[in-house]
This record gives C-alpha cells, sequence and structure tokens, in this order.
C-alpha cells in the first residue's frame, strides 16, 4: 500500500481531476465499506453521485490520517486496511468478556482478541500440541501435530499428514481426531469452553480445556506424552519489546493438583499472564520447560522430550528477555495406554488481563471474573485449576442444553449447527463483560437524566457490564441497528446481559450529548447525540465507551427511523420472555419517550413514518423516500407494542392514542404499499420502489416471536405475509446465485438484481437468518 503522503495526493488529485484512482474505488457510501467488490468505474455513477462519493472520500481520508497517524488509533471503520478471507478460523476459546483465543481447524492457534476490541491475526507457530509414543522404553514416534513447515523450529518434526486428521466443531466444542500412522493410536482432542446458557460466573472466565483421548489398538501397552507448547505473545512485534518472562506453577487443592507453566506478557498498557498446565492424577505425570527460544531451532525442548517422554521441569523463574527475544514454555502431560486399552490426559489454557484501560486510557475497568479470581493478575494458577476441575459440569451442562435440538428429528442438520455454531461471536465480538467499580453509584450508570430508571444500578451491579463489537471491521460497541438481529442469543440464553445492555441504552437515550462532529456522508456539523434518541452504538474501543456513545460517523443517526422502533420491540420481546415487570415499569417512560420522537417522522399525519430520502436506517448506503416497507413495517409493529404495554401497565391515555395510529397506519401501509403479492420497497414511484426487499416483514418477525400475532395485535393480513415470504423466497433466495447463498437484500420483480446501490445487491447474515426465522414461524402457524 502506498504510504500516507501518496494517498492523499491521490485523492487531492482525485476530487480536483474527477477520475477514479487506478486503484480501484473502494470510498463507498457504507456500512460494508470492506466488501471485495468491483472498483467503481466513472460510467456506474452519475456525475452528482461521483463528487458526493469523492466528498466522502476525501472527508474520510483526512479522519483516517489523523485517526491513524495523529492520535496513533485504529479507526472504527478501516477502508484501507481490509481483512483478507481467511477460511481457517475454528472454535474460539474462552468464556465472555475475557478475550479469546481463536484455533484454525487445522490446530494453529491463529486469532487473538485480548486487548478490548483489538484483533490481532497472527499464527504463532510455536504454539502446537506434539505427541511422543514411548513403547518398551524406546521412543517410537514423535511429532508436531501440524501440517505446517515452518522456517522456524526446524528441529522438530512437522509436516503431519492432514488425511490422519478430522475436526468437527459443534460450539462451545470442538473435536480434532489424529490418526497416527503405522502406531495403532488414535487421539481425539475435544476442546471445550466455559460457555453456558443462564450462568454469569463460569461463562465469564477466560479459559480453555483440550482433553485428550489416547485409544491404543495394539497389542502392547504404549506410552503417550501430549506436549502443549506456547509462546509468550500474540505473534506482534509487543512480543520483542523485552521484560517478558516465564515461571512454573503448582496448585494443590481440595485434592486436585494442577501444574504448569506461566507466561507474564509485561506489556505497558494491560500487561496479561498466559498458563499452560495439565492436571495431575493417578498414572498420569505432568512435567515442564519452562523457557526456550521460539525463534530458533527447538533442540533442546524437542530432544528433552524425544530422550524419555518427559520434561527436565527445571525449578525457578526463567530471566526476563531483552529487546528482540522472544521465549516460550511447555508442559506435558503423560501416562501408559495398556494393550487395547484407553486413558485419557487433560491439558488447560488460561489468560489473566484483568485490569484494562480501553484506547482513551481515562478510566481503569475490571472485567467480570474478577469478581471471582481476584484482579491482582496472579489468577492464572487458580483459573487453570478451576478449568482443568469443572470442565465435566460445563459439558453435562452444555449438553443437556444442546441434546433435545440435536436430538430434534423435526430439524435439519444445517439449522442445528446454525444455532450453536454461530454463537461463537457472542464470545468472538471483541466483547466486554466488566464490573462496575466499588466506588460507583447510580448516577454513574444512568447518568443525569435516567433517575427514572430505577433498577439500572442494581442490575448492573449484579451482572456486569455487557458489549459486543458490530464485527471485527467495524468496531463499535453494542451497535444497535444490527444487535436488533442479534438480540435474541442473549434474550434467549443469557436474558440478564440484554437486560443489562437495555438498560445502557435507555441511560443514554435520556441523556444527551452536546458535542459538535462532522458527519462524513454530508460534510455538515451536527451534536453528537440527542436526547430521547436511540444511539446507535455505545463507543469505539479506542475511546471510551459507555461515556461516549455514537461512535459511527458516516451519516448523524438521530435522523435515522429505525433505531427507535427497535428499541420498544426489544422492551417487549425482553418482557414477554422474562416476565420482569420491574424492567417493563422502568421502560416505560423511556418508550413513550422515544416513540413520541418518532411521531415528527409522520410528516402527512396519516399514522406511518416516512423516510426522508437518504439512507436514513441500517441499509444506510440504500436510500428509501415517503412510506418504506422496512420501516413502515417496524413502526407498525413498535405501534402495536405501546399498545400492548399500555394495556399491561395500564395506561389509557397512552392505549387510545396509539390504537389510533394503528388503525391509521395499517390502512396507509397497505395501501401506499401492498402491490398484490408483496410489499414495495418504498412509495416513491422511482424506478427502485418496487424492488422486493427481503427485509420487509422484519415488524411481523419480531411480533410473531413476542407473542403479538393474534387478535387486536395482527398488524399485517396473514395472507399478505405468506405472499411476499413466498415470492422472497423465488426471488431473493432461488433467484440468487440459485438459492446457495442465502437471500440478497433487493431483488426487482423480474428476477434481476437491484443495483441502485452496494447494499442492496448484498446478502447479509443476520437478515439472512432473520428472513429464515420468520418464514419458519409463519410456515409453522399456516401448517396448524
Amino acid at each position: 500500500m502506498a504510504d500516507s503522503a501518496k494517498l492523499m495526493e491521490q485523492f487531492e488529485g482525485t476530487a480536483h481531476g474527477h477520475q477514479v484512482p487506478s486503484s480501484g474505488w473502494r470510498i463507498c457510501l457504507a456500512h460494508e465499506f470492506a466488501e471485495k467488490r468491483k472498483p467503481y468505474q466513472a460510467s456506474d455513477v452519475s456525475a452528482y453521485d461521483l463528487v458526493k462519493h469523492l466528498g466522502l472520500g476525501m472527508r474520510y481520508l483526512r479522519w483516517w490520517y489523523r485517526k491513524t497517524h495523529v492520535e496513533k488509533k485504529c479507526p472504527v471503520i478501516d477502508l484501507f486496511n481490509p481483512l483478507p478471507l481467511r477460511q481457517i478460523y475454528g472454535c474460539p476459546l474462552g468464556g465472555f468478556g475475557g478475550g479469546t483465543i481463536t484455533r484454525g481447524w487445522r490446530g494453529e492457534f491463529c486469532r487473538w482478541q485480548l486487548n478490548p476490541g483489538v484483533y490481532h491475526y497472527k499464527t504463532v507457530i510455536a504454539d502446537q500440541f506434539t505427541v511422543c509414543l514411548r513403547r518398551k522404553g524406546q521412543t517410537v514416534y514423535q511429532q508436531v501435530l501440524s501440517v505446517e513447515r515452518p522456517s522456524v523450529l526446524q528441529g522438530w518434526n512437522w509436516g503431519y499428514c492432514g488425511h490422519y486428521a478430522f475436526y468437527h466443531a459443534l460450539y462451545p466444542r470442538a473435536w480434532t481426531v489424529y490418526q497416527l500412522p503405522g502406531q495403532d493410536v488414535v487421539l481425539t482432542c475435544r476442546q471445550v469452553s466455559p460457555i453456558i446458557p443462564h450462568n454469569y460466573q463460569d461463562t465469564s472466565l477466560p479459559v480453555g480445556v483440550f482433553i485428550w483421548e489416547l485409544e491404543n489398538g495394539s497389542d502392547e501397552a504404549v506410552d503417550v506424552s501430549i506436549m502443549l507448547t506456547l509462546g509468550n505473545g500474540t505473534g506482534t512485534k509487543e512480543d520483542k519489546r523485552g521484560g517478558h518472562w516465564n515461571e512454573p506453577f503448582s496448585l494443590e487443592k481440595e485434592g486436585a493438583r494442577v501444574s504448569g507453566v506461566l507466561l507474564h506478557h509485561c506489556s505497558p498498557m494491560n500487561p496479561y499472564t498466559l498458563a499452560i498446565s495439565a492436571r495431575e492424577q493417578a498414572g498420569t505425570g505432568v512435567t515442564h520447560f519452562t523457557a526456550f527460544n521460539p525463534a530458533g531451532a527447538g533442540q533442546a525442548v524437542w530432544q528433552d522430550l524425544l530422550q524419555d517422554g518427559r520434561l527436565d521441569s527445571p525449578a525457578g523463574k526463567g530471566s526476563l528477555t531483552e529487546k528482540g527475544e522472544v521465549t516460550a514454555a511447555a508442559v506435558c502431560a503423560t501416562c501408559t495406554v495398556p494393550a487395547r486399552g484407553h486413558r485419557m490426559l487433560e491439558l488447560g489454557l488460561a489468560w489473566d488481563m484483568p485490569r484494562i484501560h480501553f484506547g482513551s486510557k481515562e478510566k481503569l475497568h475490571l472485567r467480570r471474573y474478577t469478581r471471582y479470581f481476584g484482579s491482582a493478575g496472579d489468577a492464572c494458577p487458580a483459573l487453570s485449576h478451576y478449568a482443568l476441575t469443572h470442565y465435566e459440569q460445563w459439558e453435562e451442562k452444555i449438553e443437556s442444553w444442546q441434546r433435545p435440538i440435536l436430538e430434534s428429528s423435526d430439524l435439519p442438520p444445517w439449522y442445528k449447527s446454525a444455532l450453536f455454531n454461530e454463537l461463537y461471536f457472542v464470545a468472538d465480538g471483541g466483547t466486554l463483560w466488566l464490573e462496575l467499580p466499588p466506588e460507583a453509584c447510580a448516577e454513574d450508570v444512568q447518568g443525569p437524566a435516567g433517575a427514572g430508571l430505577s433498577q439500572i444500578f442494581p442490575v448492573l451491579r449484579e451482572y456486569g457490564r455487557f458489549a459486543y463489537l458490530e464485527g471485527q471491521e467495524y468496531r463499535m460497541y453494542n451497535t444497535y441497528d444490527v444487535h436488533f438481529y442479534a438480540s435474541f442469543a442473549l434474550a434467549m440464553l443469557w436474558p440478564k446481559l440484554e437486560i443489562g445492555l437495555q438498560y445502557d441504552i435507555a441511560a443514554a437515550v435520556l441523556n444527551e450529548d452536546t458535542q459538535p462532529r462532522l458527519y462524513l456522508m454530508n460534510g455538515q456539523t451536527a451534536q453528537v447525540k440527542l436526547k430521547n434518541v436511540v444511539p446507535h452504538d455505545i463507543g469505539d474501543p479506542e475511546d471510551e465507551p459507555w461515556q461516549r456513545v455514537n461512535a459511527y460517523l458516516i451519516h448523524d443517526t438521530a435522523g435515522w427511523k429505525d433505531l427507535n422502533l427497535k428499541f420498544v420491540l426489544q422492551v417487549y420481546r425482553d418482557y414477554h420472555l422474562t416476565q420482569d415487570m420491574a424492567y417493563l415499569q422502568d421502560m416505560w417512560p423511556v418508550c413513550q419517550a422515544v416513540m413520541d420522537a418518532e411521531l415528527k417522522f409522520d410528516t402527512d399525519d396519516d399514522g406511518l413514518i416516512e423516510n426522508s430520502g437518504f439512507a436514513d436506517q441500517t441499509y444506510d448506503a440504500w436510500v428509501a423516500t415517503g412510506a418504506s416497507a422496512y420501516c413502515g413495517s417496524l413502526w407498525l409493529a413498535a405501534v402495536c407494542v405501546m399498545c400492548k404495554v399500555a394495556g399491561i401497565v395500564g395506561d389509557g391515555e397512552v392505549l387510545q392514542k396509539y390504537s389510533a395510529i394503528r388503525r391509521k397506519g395499517t390502512e396507509a401501509f397497505e395501501r401506499l404499499l401492498w402491490n398484490g403479492k408483496y410489499y414495495n420497497y418504498d412509495s416513491s414511484g422511482g424506478p427502485f420502489s418496487s424492488t422486493v426487499m427481503s427485509d420487509q416483514c422484519a415488524g411481523q418477525w419480531f411480533l410473531r416471536a413476542s407473542g403479538l400475532d393474534h387478535g387486536e395485535f395482527q398488524v399485517f393480513p396473514r395472507s399478505h405475509i405468506l405472499s411476499a415470504l413466498k415470492t422472497i423466497f423465488e426471488l431473493n433466495v432461488m433467484g440468487f446465485a440459485n438459492g446457495t447463498m442465502g437471500a440478497v437484500n433487493g431483488m426487482r420483480p423480474d428476477g434481476s438484481l437491484d443495483t441502485s446501490s452496494l447494499q442492496s445487491s448484498e446478502a447479509w447474515v443476520g437478515v439472512v437468518y432473520a428472513v429464515a426465522a420468520t418464514m419458519i414461524q409463519e410456515v409453522g402457524v399456516a401448517r396448524g
């Protein structure tokens, strides 16, 4: 990539000369900036659009340059460094909010998310499992269980044949089976993380366990050693800054002994410790190698294992690394497997970064797990011991959660897989789960205008604050327009986290941030956050989330039509699932405030809000004008919820108000958008107004999922919903890549893609799952 000065020159020249850079036009109106798409050509857009895009490009470039070269921080959206698609990742390790370490399906440790909201995509080659087999006192086989052939550690036996290994994942567990050629030995490594529904303690732990099942198919006993090696660091330049060190540890408690090595990574900001360990039991020995150079040949540790299947276990701490040096450690578990027999070895990985600062370095935060394991930075021995002595209980709970779904003959395999494997992002989404500071008071979390949120402080005090990123390339926490799609995972499995997240959003709604901000799309300055408007997100990990919200700076989202509505819908959905009346009563005034603010978008008083001729909703590059299927359906669903909740809390005046709006709005929605087969994209009458939008039934999806699907709360005619879904399936699903890539966002009625915007011709995973869920709901009702 060109350096910054050349980039600036290139874009300055582009803006003046009205020419597309030869490298390709990557600055687009979009959420999906980093999508790998063909470059725009000058003929693809009108002169007006080109000037508009160029203006956005220049504003973005100036902002990006200031962020990366002046502030020395990562931008929330980085157009110039898009992540390459690498289909190498498997099941991540770790619970919620303490950081995650992801292993690839080939066994490598290849993605690190320890610092809040920051990912490192580095495969650390020293991080490996190695097996050693000994028969009759002689080593007969020693192999790194990796297909790699790296340029370092060449004293090791690399290049395991991948044809003899198999990987399977069902989050939060994964299995790798290794058949050792010519040895009559099969190894199965089962990887477990503590992801347990309705558990608010162990689910927070930054640990993973590897259970090795050893099967000996031969007629003689074999000694099996499994060695885990780990570098001190995550493969970045920080590993070479010096001052890191390793030390062995052993912890015996309640009759169980766990031993291993601690790897202290002494970075100036957010220091942490890694721990590799194994459980000692009758017939199982645990040894270690405190420190070796992972940048060298690795002969010392390799030969140590080769000699007798064990490591020398030197006593005492390792020395501090010098600048430019790296270090690694090893732990080894050994047992004898009898002829035609079976044994098990248990190894663990833990990490401890208890005290964190965000990029602003303004406040110190404690992670959730420190409530149980302390915040002094010395928790790895206790974490390792706890994980290796409790994983069996975790697995029992995981199996009881998953078994009814896995054993159901009514559900197809892909559906079962998706339900569990797509949950990985709740842990691996740059996720935070923080304790409130001991000195915190109610006003610290509710703000000056949130006194009416009576339960916010006790809820956050008891269950902590939870946040996850919109995506690994869109690093904004709790992006609310898309949390709408993902929120069922929390609401159904960890409802206290969803309720806490909603309280944080409610507090942000009631407060404001009067600081001015330049928005990149139109170049205009506006207030960062208005009162009684739902924020787009709760902040940037490079700043100070919760304290400063709305890191998104493409559009001024105060004019977005969907955020307030999604808040109301999620409030009732959460109440429907939890029956938490105190929560509903707290949220009721907030719902009234955001709906009152939303009413200004009904410009013609027909009971239906109108879009304003710019991308004023989650599809932030797809313009809607007038009544629209997406925002209109969300609006009517939210109006329906207001009627329902008004009835629950006994607010007759509000019930009467929104009942009248519902009657008018329903008539307007059908009159303006229904065309006999589906709801038009919008009512503008423009060339793409009749587009078939896959997300047109979003309001109905939430209503039915919340039990509001019959009688007076049936907003949309069932025949119309079924007809619209049939049209979506025929055109957006089966007419797009022959039905192999989900539902495209927009399809023309003639079967061609809607190319009016970048986003209309894309398929979004969250939307695809929402559409599929809607179809399952409606077809199930129709069959019933």
